[in-house]
């Protein structure tokens, strides 16, 4: 009868071991989804190029990775790679670069960018090749709260030079592109 008795304890005491490491296991998952879900919606944004618009910096099929709070204690930058919603239909998201600040003015001449009338020309090491489609002149000058932004492979981008609302806005800004993390031969952080 105590051999009975000895086996029902050892049984009442391996069934609540085993439900606390289920239970366990279950608080672990869930706090695994829900970090990852913050971290997908408030932290990271993750973006597939389906274009060649921004050659050879970032080219089709490339995946990246942006920050979203990249601008929560600075203002974007001329330069930076944003991923924001299409001013036209902001159901879309775009990948661009800023070339033009609030309250500049932004002058395109014959395949050159000259900001608030500069003598010199935007240096832009970053173009795929020489720029012969669409360049200028146009004259755009940037309302405060707003970027205007081009595609590096300006041959083929469409971007502000042809939007009916050529201006991307601060809160159309989703974050900035961080670092293209596939295909792996490609890992690269952008600049």
């Amino acid at each position: 009868m105590d051999k009975d008795l000895k086996t029902e304890d050892l049984n009442r005491e391996e069934e609540p071991s085993v439900l606390h490491e289920v239970v366990s296991w279950i608080m672990t998952f869930a706090v695994a989804i829900v970090a990852a879900l913050l971290l997908k919606n408030f932290v990271i944004i993750n973006a597939t190029v389906p274009t060649g618009s921004m050659e050879n910096t970032i080219l089709p099929g490339d995946d990246l990775l942006g920050f979203r709070l990249a601008y929560l204690f600075s203002k974007p930058e001329r330069g930076d790679i944003i991923i924001f919603k299409f001013p036209d239909d902001e159901s879309q998201k775009f990948i661009k670069r800023i070339i033009g600040l609030p309250g500049e003015l932004v002058q395109i001449t014959d395949g050159q960018i000259y900001i608030d009338g500069s003598e010199v020309p935007l240096e832009e090491d970053y173009l795929k090749e020489e720029w012969v489609v669409s360049t200028g002149p146009y004259e755009f000058v940037v309302p405060e709260g707003c970027y205007f932004v081009m595609g590096d492979n300006r041959n083929n981008s469409k971007d502000s030079r042809y939007w009916e609302q050529p201006f991307v806005t601060e809160d159309e800004i989703i974050g900035k592109a961080e670092f293209i993390y596939f295909p792996f031969n490609r890992f690269t952080k952008l600049k």
